[in-house]
């Protein structure tokens, strides 16, 4: 299983080197699923990521700032806690840290400071996931559009306890049938598992299904491999986001999540 840990860099693979197509000839594109026979059957679900497609992937000063304040609860030097947030990056997504407070606890440890502030990083840890998971009202629309129009939504995400955590009190929640988070099946994409995990609890087969996602984690070459279709995305929060573990992408692609409804709506189409 591959190791994708974050680096200094905001992006592992330049955005240019995944072309993109008008909605309109996406489905004639390059495709494991491409045939010149027939048209493929339209998605009866869609199972989107989250951080870089339904939420804005986080920025090298948001980033920074987080660990400032990190730094302040635990009295350690923002470093300190920057290098910490590096090295455990696996720990906290794979499912070796079971909570939020085994994440603050860990974190704790890492930097060297008492145990006595785990409780209060654990506050603070909170409070950050429930602002990382706030939408756009545009991206809202679109999910209760794609509802509407009859698919199914799953999430697949790479994502902490933290996050896995606050993920019913956000307002993205009841949009969804089914979400599989990295940490709770204890493995990080492109790990098959993840993929044949979240066809299960959403109760289709993979050529039902179309993958969504702004590419990191070699996502979807992963869902292109479980036999679902993939499309990219451009990454939510613009091209100096972080993002880890990205490749290149010559299939599908369209600009927004919000264009997902009319890609479905033309599916087929000649």
């Amino acid at each position: 299983m591959p190791t994708h840990r974050p680096s200094s860099t905001a992006l592992s693979t330049p955005l240019l080197m995944a072309p993109t197509h008008p909605v309109g000839d996406l489905l004639l594109g390059t495709s494991a699923h491409s045939s010149s026979v027939a048209p493929a059957p339209r998605p009866v679900a869609v199972i989107l990521d989250l951080f870089g497609t339904l939420v804005a992937a986080p920025s090298v000063t948001e980033r920074r700032s987080a660990a400032a304040q990190f730094a302040d609860v635990l009295g350690v030097s923002r470093s300190a806690v920057e290098a910490a947030l590096a090295d455990s990056w696996q720990a906290r997504h794979d499912g070796q840290l079971a909570s939020s407070t085994e994440v603050a606890a860990h974190l704790a440890a890492r930097c060297s400071s008492t145990a006595a502030y785990v409780g209060e990083l654990e506050m603070l840890l909170t409070q950050l996931a429930d602002i990382r998971l706030r939408a756009d009202a545009t991206l809202l629309q679109t999910l209760d559009r794609l509802q509407r129009g009859g698919a199914r939504l799953a999430l697949l995400s790479d994502a902490s306890p933290d996050i896995a955590e606050a993920w019913s009190r956000s307002e993205l929640a009841p949009y969804f049938d089914a979400v599989v988070f990295s940490c709770r099946t204890g493995a990080v994409k492109p790990d098959p598992l993840l993929f044949r995990t979240v066809l299960q609890e959403i109760g289709v087969a993979p050529h039902q299904a179309l993958y969504c996602g702004d590419g990191g984690g070699d996502e979807l070459a992963g869902a292109e491999r479980a036999g679902m279709y993939a499309v990219r995305v451009e990454r939510r929060g613009g091209p100096t986001s972080l993002v880890f573990g990205e490749t290149s992408w010559p299939g599908r692609s369209i600009p927004s999540t919000e264009d997902l409804p009319s890609l479905l709506d033309s599916w087929g189409k000649r």
